[in-house]
Protein backbone atom coordinates (compact mmCIF):
# COMPACT_ATOMS: atom_id res chain seq x y z
CA UNK A 1 0.00 0.00 0.00
CA UNK A 2 3.01 2.51 0.87
CA UNK A 3 4.32 1.58 -2.62
CA UNK A 4 1.66 2.21 -4.11
CA UNK A 5 0.50 5.71 -2.21
CA UNK A 6 4.37 6.82 -3.13
CA UNK A 7 3.99 6.45 -6.66
CA UNK A 8 0.16 8.24 -6.72
CA UNK A 9 2.05 10.75 -5.28
CA UNK A 10 4.70 11.05 -8.00
CA UNK A 11 1.89 11.07 -10.81
CA UNK A 12 -0.01 13.91 -8.36
CA UNK A 13 3.25 16.37 -8.14
CA UNK A 14 4.02 15.69 -12.45
CA UNK A 15 0.65 16.71 -12.90
CA UNK A 16 0.94 19.63 -10.75
CA UNK A 17 3.66 20.55 -12.00
CA UNK A 18 2.55 20.70 -15.45
CA UNK A 19 -0.67 22.55 -15.02
CA UNK A 20 1.45 25.49 -13.25
CA UNK A 21 3.75 25.45 -15.81
CA UNK A 22 0.62 25.87 -18.85
CA UNK A 23 -1.16 28.04 -16.34
CA UNK A 24 1.88 30.34 -15.99
CA UNK A 25 0.62 30.85 -11.88
CA UNK A 26 0.63 28.94 -9.24
CA UNK A 27 2.12 27.93 -5.89
CA UNK A 28 4.15 25.27 -7.04
CA UNK A 29 6.66 24.53 -4.22
CA UNK A 30 3.66 25.09 -1.46
CA UNK A 31 2.04 21.88 -3.59
CA UNK A 32 5.03 20.17 -3.71
CA UNK A 33 5.33 20.06 0.20
CA UNK A 34 1.84 19.40 0.88
CA UNK A 35 1.37 16.75 -2.06
CA UNK A 36 1.90 13.36 0.07
CA UNK A 37 -0.05 14.85 2.75
CA UNK A 38 -2.96 14.96 0.66
CA UNK A 39 -2.25 11.72 -1.21
CA UNK A 40 -2.68 9.69 2.25
CA UNK A 41 -5.49 11.47 3.42
CA UNK A 42 -7.78 10.96 -0.05
CA UNK A 43 -6.57 7.35 -0.84
CA UNK A 44 -6.07 5.59 2.83
CA UNK A 45 -7.66 7.78 5.68
CA UNK A 46 -10.50 9.59 4.45
CA UNK A 47 -13.95 8.30 4.05
CA UNK A 48 -15.54 10.37 1.11
CA UNK A 49 -17.28 9.26 -1.90
CA UNK A 50 -16.86 11.14 -5.16
CA UNK A 51 -20.34 9.49 -6.41
CA UNK A 52 -22.11 11.84 -3.00
CA UNK A 53 -19.70 14.45 -2.11
CA UNK A 54 -22.44 15.57 0.04
CA UNK A 55 -22.96 12.41 1.77
CA UNK A 56 -23.45 13.37 5.45
CA UNK A 57 -21.65 10.59 6.93
CA UNK A 58 -18.36 11.67 5.11
CA UNK A 59 -14.79 12.54 6.46
CA UNK A 60 -13.78 16.41 6.25
CA UNK A 61 -10.99 18.00 4.55
CA UNK A 62 -10.22 21.91 5.08
CA UNK A 63 -7.17 22.97 2.73
CA UNK A 64 -6.48 25.90 4.68
CA UNK A 65 -3.52 26.81 2.56
CA UNK A 66 -5.45 27.80 0.22
CA UNK A 67 -3.32 28.82 -2.24
CA UNK A 68 -2.33 25.53 -3.20
CA UNK A 69 -5.18 24.73 -4.61
CA UNK A 70 -3.81 23.27 -7.62
CA UNK A 71 -3.03 19.97 -5.66
CA UNK A 72 -5.77 19.43 -4.27
CA UNK A 73 -7.71 19.87 -7.59
CA UNK A 74 -5.31 16.70 -8.99
CA UNK A 75 -6.08 14.68 -6.40
CA UNK A 76 -9.64 15.35 -6.41
CA UNK A 77 -9.48 14.24 -9.94
CA UNK A 78 -7.52 11.59 -9.08
CA UNK A 79 -10.07 10.42 -6.49
CA UNK A 80 -13.15 10.63 -9.20
CA UNK A 81 -14.50 14.14 -7.73
CA UNK A 82 -14.48 16.14 -11.33
CA UNK A 83 -12.59 15.04 -14.66
CA UNK A 84 -9.27 14.49 -14.70
CA UNK A 85 -9.01 16.48 -18.11
CA UNK A 86 -10.41 19.55 -16.79
CA UNK A 87 -7.25 19.82 -14.95
CA UNK A 88 -6.33 21.59 -18.01
CA UNK A 89 -8.46 24.68 -17.19
CA UNK A 90 -6.50 25.16 -13.74
CA UNK A 91 -6.88 29.41 -13.74
CA UNK A 92 -8.39 30.06 -17.51
CA UNK A 93 -11.00 32.34 -18.07
CA UNK A 94 -14.39 30.64 -16.89
CA UNK A 95 -12.49 27.61 -15.62
CA UNK A 96 -13.92 26.47 -11.51
CA UNK A 97 -10.15 25.74 -10.68
CA UNK A 98 -9.66 29.09 -9.37
CA UNK A 99 -6.51 30.05 -7.10
CA UNK A 100 -8.40 29.41 -4.16
CA UNK A 101 -11.04 26.34 -3.94
CA UNK A 102 -14.74 27.07 -3.98
CA UNK A 103 -16.41 24.60 -2.62
CA UNK A 104 -20.02 26.16 -4.61
CA UNK A 105 -18.49 25.15 -8.06
CA UNK A 106 -15.78 22.18 -7.16
CA UNK A 107 -16.95 18.90 -5.82
CA UNK A 108 -15.50 17.88 -3.02
CA UNK A 109 -14.29 21.57 -1.73
CA UNK A 110 -15.14 21.47 1.85
CA UNK A 111 -15.07 24.91 2.00
CA UNK A 112 -13.95 27.96 0.69
CA UNK A 113 -10.18 29.04 1.43
CA UNK A 114 -7.61 31.30 0.82
CA UNK A 115 -7.47 34.52 3.41
CA UNK A 116 -5.11 32.54 5.89
CA UNK A 117 -6.03 31.46 9.35
CA UNK A 118 -10.08 30.99 8.31
CA UNK A 119 -9.92 27.10 7.90
CA UNK A 120 -8.81 25.60 11.75
CA UNK A 121 -11.65 27.59 12.76
CA UNK A 122 -14.23 26.64 10.24
CA UNK A 123 -13.03 23.35 11.14
CA UNK A 124 -13.61 23.49 14.50
CA UNK A 125 -17.28 24.26 13.64
CA UNK A 126 -17.60 20.91 11.48
CA UNK A 127 -15.95 18.96 14.81
CA UNK A 128 -18.25 20.34 16.86
CA UNK A 129 -21.26 19.94 14.85
CA UNK A 130 -20.52 15.98 14.29
CA UNK A 131 -19.67 15.78 18.18
CA UNK A 132 -23.77 17.58 18.57
CA UNK A 133 -24.96 15.24 16.13
CA UNK A 134 -23.32 11.99 18.31
CA UNK A 135 -21.72 11.33 14.28
CA UNK A 136 -18.74 9.49 13.90
CA UNK A 137 -17.73 11.08 10.79
CA UNK A 138 -13.72 13.00 11.54
CA UNK A 139 -12.28 16.46 10.54
CA UNK A 140 -9.06 17.27 8.96
CA UNK A 141 -7.83 20.71 8.41
CA UNK A 142 -3.78 21.53 6.82
CA UNK A 143 -2.70 24.74 7.56
CA UNK A 144 1.00 26.36 6.70
CA UNK A 145 3.46 26.33 9.05
CA UNK A 146 3.61 30.53 8.25
CA UNK A 147 -0.12 30.60 8.47
CA UNK A 148 -0.52 29.80 12.27
CA UNK A 149 1.19 33.19 12.76
CA UNK A 150 -2.97 34.19 12.63
CA UNK A 151 -4.00 34.51 16.10
CA UNK A 152 -7.35 33.24 15.42
CA UNK A 153 -5.71 29.92 14.82
CA UNK A 154 -4.90 30.20 18.33
CA UNK A 155 -8.46 30.82 19.26
CA UNK A 156 -9.90 27.68 17.31
CA UNK A 157 -6.84 25.93 19.19
CA UNK A 158 -8.40 26.68 22.90
CA UNK A 159 -11.90 26.41 21.96
CA UNK A 160 -10.99 22.50 20.18
CA UNK A 161 -9.42 21.32 23.34
CA UNK A 162 -12.13 22.85 25.84
CA UNK A 163 -14.44 21.10 23.73
CA UNK A 164 -12.55 17.69 23.79
CA UNK A 165 -12.85 17.16 19.98
CA UNK A 166 -11.14 14.34 19.60
CA UNK A 167 -12.79 13.80 16.21
CA UNK A 168 -9.87 17.02 14.84
CA UNK A 169 -7.06 16.65 13.34
CA UNK A 170 -4.94 19.82 12.44
CA UNK A 171 -1.74 18.83 10.65
CA UNK A 172 1.15 21.40 10.24
CA UNK A 173 2.33 21.90 6.97
CA UNK A 174 5.67 22.53 8.42
CA UNK A 175 8.14 23.58 5.21
CA UNK A 176 9.91 26.22 7.48
CA UNK A 177 9.16 28.74 4.80
CA UNK A 178 6.34 31.06 3.89
CA UNK A 179 5.58 33.84 1.00
CA UNK A 180 9.08 35.97 0.85
CA UNK A 181 10.65 34.27 3.91
CA UNK A 182 11.98 31.93 6.09
CA UNK A 183 9.55 31.12 8.97
CA UNK A 184 12.53 31.63 11.40
CA UNK A 185 13.28 35.30 10.45
CA UNK A 186 9.50 36.25 10.46
CA UNK A 187 7.47 35.21 13.57
CA UNK A 188 9.12 31.98 14.45
CA UNK A 189 6.78 29.84 16.25
CA UNK A 190 8.79 26.49 16.30
CA UNK A 191 8.76 24.30 17.85
CA UNK A 192 5.24 23.70 17.39
CA UNK A 193 4.68 20.73 19.35
CA UNK A 194 5.15 22.01 23.34
CA UNK A 195 2.65 25.32 22.28
CA UNK A 196 0.44 22.92 21.00
CA UNK A 197 0.71 20.22 23.96
CA UNK A 198 0.44 23.45 26.39
CA UNK A 199 -3.14 24.05 24.70
CA UNK A 200 -4.06 20.45 26.16
CA UNK A 201 -3.40 18.88 22.32
CA UNK A 202 -2.56 15.52 21.71
CA UNK A 203 0.80 16.12 19.42
CA UNK A 204 2.61 13.85 17.17
CA UNK A 205 5.15 15.14 15.16
CA UNK A 206 6.66 13.20 11.45
CA UNK A 207 8.37 13.04 8.24
CA UNK A 208 5.96 14.69 6.05
CA UNK A 209 6.95 13.05 3.06
CA UNK A 210 7.23 9.58 4.29
CA UNK A 211 4.13 7.75 3.92
CA UNK A 212 3.66 5.24 5.78
CA UNK A 213 4.26 7.65 8.47
CA UNK A 214 1.79 9.47 7.38
CA UNK A 215 -0.73 6.80 7.59
CA UNK A 216 -0.01 5.37 10.61
CA UNK A 217 -0.59 8.93 12.85
CA UNK A 218 -3.97 9.73 10.67
CA UNK A 219 -5.52 6.33 11.33
CA UNK A 220 -8.34 6.05 13.42
CA UNK A 221 -6.59 4.23 15.97
CA UNK A 222 -3.89 7.22 16.49
CA UNK A 223 -6.87 9.56 18.23
CA UNK A 224 -6.02 10.46 21.80
CA UNK A 225 -9.31 10.45 23.35
CA UNK A 226 -10.95 13.54 24.65
CA UNK A 227 -7.85 15.43 23.07
CA UNK A 228 -8.00 17.61 19.81
CA UNK A 229 -4.65 15.96 17.54
CA UNK A 230 -2.13 17.52 16.03
CA UNK A 231 0.18 16.24 13.42
CA UNK A 232 3.07 18.10 12.56
CA UNK A 233 4.59 17.11 9.54
CA UNK A 234 7.98 18.10 9.06
CA UNK A 235 8.17 18.66 4.79
CA UNK A 236 10.04 20.29 2.09
CA UNK A 237 8.97 22.67 0.29
CA UNK A 238 9.36 22.20 -3.46
CA UNK A 239 10.08 18.26 -2.57
CA UNK A 240 11.09 16.21 -5.03
CA UNK A 241 12.74 19.00 -7.19
CA UNK A 242 16.35 19.61 -6.57
CA UNK A 243 15.93 23.40 -7.44
CA UNK A 244 13.03 23.91 -5.86
CA UNK A 245 13.62 22.09 -2.45
CA UNK A 246 13.88 24.03 0.36
CA UNK A 247 13.93 27.53 -1.50
CA UNK A 248 12.00 30.11 -0.82
CA UNK A 249 11.67 31.70 -4.09
CA UNK A 250 9.14 28.80 -5.10
CA UNK A 251 6.33 29.93 -3.05
CA UNK A 252 4.64 31.51 -5.90
CA UNK A 253 7.17 30.95 -8.99
CA UNK A 254 6.48 29.35 -12.55
CA UNK A 255 9.52 26.92 -13.88
CA UNK A 256 10.62 28.45 -17.55
CA UNK A 257 10.75 25.89 -20.12
CA UNK A 258 14.08 24.41 -18.74
CA UNK A 259 13.53 24.43 -15.62
CA UNK A 260 10.25 22.32 -16.11
CA UNK A 261 11.90 19.84 -18.48
CA UNK A 262 14.93 19.43 -15.64
CA UNK A 263 12.08 19.21 -12.65
CA UNK A 264 9.58 16.63 -15.03
CA UNK A 265 12.54 14.54 -15.65
CA UNK A 266 13.68 14.33 -12.00
CA UNK A 267 10.41 13.28 -10.82
CA UNK A 268 9.93 10.81 -13.92
CA UNK A 269 13.39 9.39 -12.51
CA UNK A 270 12.02 8.93 -9.09
CA UNK A 271 9.29 6.96 -10.43
CA UNK A 272 11.34 4.91 -11.83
Amino acid sequence: MTAELERLANRIRRRDLQAVFEAGAGHVGGEMSVIDLLTALYFHVLSVDPDNPLDPNRDRLVLSKGHTANALYVVLAEKGFIPKEEISTFLKPMSRLNGHPNRTKVPGVETNTGPLGHGLPVAVGMAKAARLDEADWRTFVITGDGEMQEGSNWEAIMAAAQFGLDNLTLIIDHNRLQQGARLADTNSLAPFAPKLEAFGWAVQEIDGHDMAAICSALDREAVVPDRPKCVIAHTNKGQGISFMSDNVIWHHKVPNAEQYEQAMRELEEAAS
